[in-house]
């Protein structure tokens, strides 16, 4: 059965248009004879969009009941047994119900798929999982409903519902996206110009991303090997020379000629291992394009003109970004060199020649390469050569006359290679010299002779010295790449375990230089820091009062530099010091791991720093918020217990008794207000603090229910309690709980109609009890539901006598400190429920097992 088709109408906001969009498209098809049901449809009460369901087959929502309410999803079953050609399914990353047939709509859809029918669905961009941190940090406001971004990049077509911020939030005032009563505050907050600009951009670019893979994709499929010039693409080549920051700063002023241009900056290293150079480079340079808003590439080639245009073709690129070669003009009369090499090879990409000040400096002379083969195995070679070709010659010289000369040629050639196996290229060549002289001698007539008599022998034996020679030389390049590749591998899987240690940040310096010491053997190694005040002085390297280890690995770390067997000054403050043998390749990782380090350590000291400086922000943010906060609310209930008092007190009016009481009434009440926001505020204090005593004990709530009621003094009969016979115990501290359930009530029954009831209800689910304090009033948006919970924060501030917003924060403080936890939900039909989640008593649980439910 061939899959169904997805498509997506991806927009940046709430009320931008998708499900009109959607709703449009499938009227569009059904006019044009295709068969379009509407399987999930959420109007959000929008009269334009419902009236576009009309006329519309839909097929009937599944019910569900969940925690004693109703709730409806959509009915994957029966719209496959429908079998439409087209089934409309909105918000693709909508949550289903427990005990829907999938936890996740986009599971519904890919079932929906999978039968055949094609599915139109929407999806906002903060919904997406990779950016979901991203939103929270723009808005403020975590997303909980999330979809995996490879669902919607599947999708077979997305479409980019746009508009701008300004058109959006003239929907909002309209009434044309929320309620009424909902604008304001969505205007103030979620819907800020700002949140919807970055949100439109985050849009934007993510389209952008998913049209650049399936140009990508069309190129692969057809074999388009030529760059196509859909969006500028600067690649800038580094040689990990100092001319590196010229050329990037010269690229990104190319990249910024274009709008929307990209830059990327690409060093090919060769297949033979690290180069020499300022270990520093690499990073500093990796920093420089970041900073350009680049990114940084690192590639492996012998070719490096090929592995340049490789990667340029494979990210499209459009231009090339080149040093002019360094290289004197003898030296390009032998070879054209990277830059005209690849120039003639470039094809439609366009290649920039960049003059640079090390023009005339010259390459430098490269260092030479290390021997192919140990010490141990090349002597070895010489040793077989000296002791096996004469026992080779001893063992054939008896049998001269009943072998020939071609089978001794080959027996001897035949040791050859094994010298070349075992000890390399000189130990080989040595030996095919010394068979040749003993062919001659001991097996070529004349005998005993240093002569041939035969012209067709001496051919025989010409022939064999230069196979002897050429396996030599074919084993010994075989032996030296073999053993670079196996360095190469070694020194780029310990250079990516540094970038990721640095990358992660945590604890990155300590895992870096364990690494280190672990991959080269080394006793120890430290970073040395040179100690503040002392200045760069050549002759304090080995004075160790003028360093500290800022970071050790192993045993007896060097405590100055002059103490390490290995040293690697990194700059004028930092020193990276080992103890144990390195040899000169070793040497540079062990350069690009100083230069790593130091980024490692100032890491580590800004997240120090920035640790110490939060909790005095939060502190200071707290503090500006109480003394804002405490100007009014305090005064309030102050000034008038005081105009009571000194009403009481006038002796120039005479008050009846009536009065009198109204007096003494309005002073007790404003009192009483301050004595609860005193408390409140010592409380929350302690809790900023974390120094609030908790005593938590097995409580019951049919116990703690009734008296948080009672605690709402004349407002206790808004609210009533439903607390089941056989509910278990939980584990709190009961005047804690009253005093969370008594901010929950009080919260609650401000907010609800008078003619309706605050309903506090209690049920066990495993091992917890779930109190659910619920209420009918205009309830809160999903966007801000953990913004009710920040100290001083009232939502849709507009009433001035409310208090200083600690009620909600109080309480989940208070709810955490014993060990539970508080959360907002929609009250089905409208309004908030706060659920309070606490554990069961051990001793009901060991009485009453793991029961799903009571009561």
């Amino acid at each position: 059965m061939t899959r169904g088709r997805l498509r997506v109408y991806l927009g940046a906001a709430p009320g931008v248009g998708k499900t009109y969009a959607m709703l449009c498209e499938g009227r569009r098809g059904r006019e044009r004879g295709r068969d379009v049901v509407v399987g999930f449809v959420e109007t959000h009460g929008r009269s334009r969009t419902a009236a576009l369901l009309e006329g519309m087959e839909i097929i009937p929502r599944r019910t569900l009941a969940y925690r004693g309410a109703s709730f409806t999803e959509l009915d994957v079953d029966a719209v496959i047994a429908r079998r439409p050609k087209i089934a409309i399914v909105d918000e693709l990353a909508h949550t289903n119900v427990p005990g829907s047939r999938n936890a996740k709509r986009w599971q519904d859809i890919d079932d929906i798929l999978d039968a055949g029918i094609d599915v139109i669905s929407t999806v906002n961009i903060q919904h997406l999982e990779s950016l979901n941190d991203v939103v929270q940090q723009i808005t403020g406001i975590p997303q909980r409903e999330t979809v995996p971004d490879e669902v919607v990049r599947r999708a077979d077509q997305i479409e980019l519902v746009d508009m701008s911020p300004e058109a959006l939030r003239r929907r909002m005032a309209h009434g044309n996206v929320y309620p009424p009563e909902k604008v304001d505050a969505a205007l103030s907050n979620y819907f800020r110009v700002g949140n919807l600009i970055a949100l439109r951009e985050l849009a934007l670019l993510w389209v952008a991303g998913k049209v650049d893979e399936q140009l990508d994709r069309y190129r692969a499929d057809h074999g388009i090997a030529g760059t196509w010039e859909a969006r500028e693409r600067v690649v800038v080549a580094l040689s990990g020379g100092p001319e590196g920051d010229t050329l990037i700063r010269r690229a990104a002023r190319i990249a910024a000629r274009s709008k929307g241009a990209d830059l990327l900056a690409l060093h090919v290293t060769r297949a033979e291992g690290l180069t020499g150079g300022d270990p520093a480079g690499p990073a500093h340079r990796r920093a420089l394009v970041e900073s350009l808003g680049g990114t940084y590439h690192q590639v492996v080639g012998d070719d490096v003109p090929r592995a340049l245009l490789d990667f340029a073709r494979g990210v499209n690129a459009t231009q090339l970004v080149l040093g002019a070669s360094r290289r004197g003009r003898f030296a390009q009369l032998f070879a054209r060199g990277v830059g005209v090499t690849t120039t003639a090879l470039s094809g439609s990409i366009d290649v920039h020649m960049v003059p640079h000040e090390e023009i005339s400096k010259g390459r430098g002379r490269p260092s030479k390469s290390r021997a192919a083969l140990t010490r141990r195995r090349r002597l070895t070679g010489w040793v077989l050569a000296a002791a096996g070709l004469p026992a080779l010659t001893a063992v054939l010289r008896p049998l001269r006359d009943s072998l020939s000369l071609p089978i001794d040629i080959l027996l001897f050639l035949l040791a050859v290679v094994a010298v070349a196996l075992v000890g390399g290229m000189w130990p080989a060549v040595a030996s095919a010299v010394a068979g040749f002289l003993l062919l001659n001698y001991f097996f070529t007539p004349p005998i005993d002779e240093f002569t041939v008599a035969d012209p067709q022998n001496l051919v025989a034996l010409a022939i064999y010295v230069l196979v002897a020679v050429m396996v030599s030389t074919v084993v010994d390049v075989a032996a030296r790449r073999t053993r670079e590749a196996a360095r190469a591998g070694a020194d780029a899987e310990v250079l990516s375990a540094l970038a990721g240690h640095v990358l992660r940040g945590e604890s990155a310096l300590p895992s870096l230089l364990a690494r280190l010491r672990e991959t080269f053997g080394l006793t120890s190694v430290a970073l040395l820091e040179r100690r503040p005040g002392a200045g760069p002085n050549p002759g304090d390297l080995s004075d160790p009062d003028a360093w500290h280890v800022a970071a050790s690995s192993g045993t007896a770390p060097s405590a100055c530099p002059g103490e390490a067997d290995t040293a690697v000054a990194i700059d004028d403050a930092h020193v990276l010091a080992a103890h144990g043998l390195l040899d000169a390749a070793d040497r540079r990782v062990l350069e690009a791991f100083a230069a790593e380090a130091v980024v490692a350590l100032r890491q580590e000291r800004l997240a120090e720093e920035a640790e110490q400086v939060g909790p005095l922000a939060e502190a200071d943010k707290m503090r500006t918020a109480l003394l804002a906060a405490v100007g009014h609310d305090l005064r309030s209930p102050l000034a008038a217990a005081r105009a009571a008092v000194e009403s009481l007190g006038a002796t120039d009016v005479a008050w009846s008794e009536e009065e009198r009481g109204e007096l003494l009434a309005t002073a007790e009440e404003s009192l009483a207000k301050l004595d609860r926001l005193v408390v409140d505020l010592l409380d929350m204090s302690r809790l900023q603090a974390g120094v609030l005593g908790v005593s938590v004990r097995p409580v019951s709530l049919r116990e703690i229910v009734p008296r948080a009621i009672d605690d709402l003094g004349p407002q206790a009969d808004r609210a009533e309690g439903d607390v089941a016979a056989g509910l278990p115990e939980v584990v709190a501290d009961p005047a804690l709980l009253e005093r969370a359930l008594g901010n929950l009530l009080s919260n609650a029954v401000r907010y609800t109609p008078h003619e309706e009831k605050v309903l506090v209800t209690a049920s066990r689910y495993g091992d917890h009890v779930e109190i659910r304090v619920i209420d009918r009033g205009p309830g809160i948006p999903p966007e801000a539901h953990e913004r009710v919970f920040l100290p001083f924060e009232r939502l849709g501030d507009r009433d001035d006598h409310a208090g200083v917003g600690l009620g909600l924060a109080l309480s989940r403080g208070l709810v955490e400190a014993m060990g539970g936890t508080l959360a907002p939900d929609e009250t089905p039909g409208g309004g908030l429920t706060m659920i309070l989640t606490l554990p069961v008593s051990s001793r009901a649980t060991s009485a009453g097992g793991r029961a799903t439910e009571v009561g």
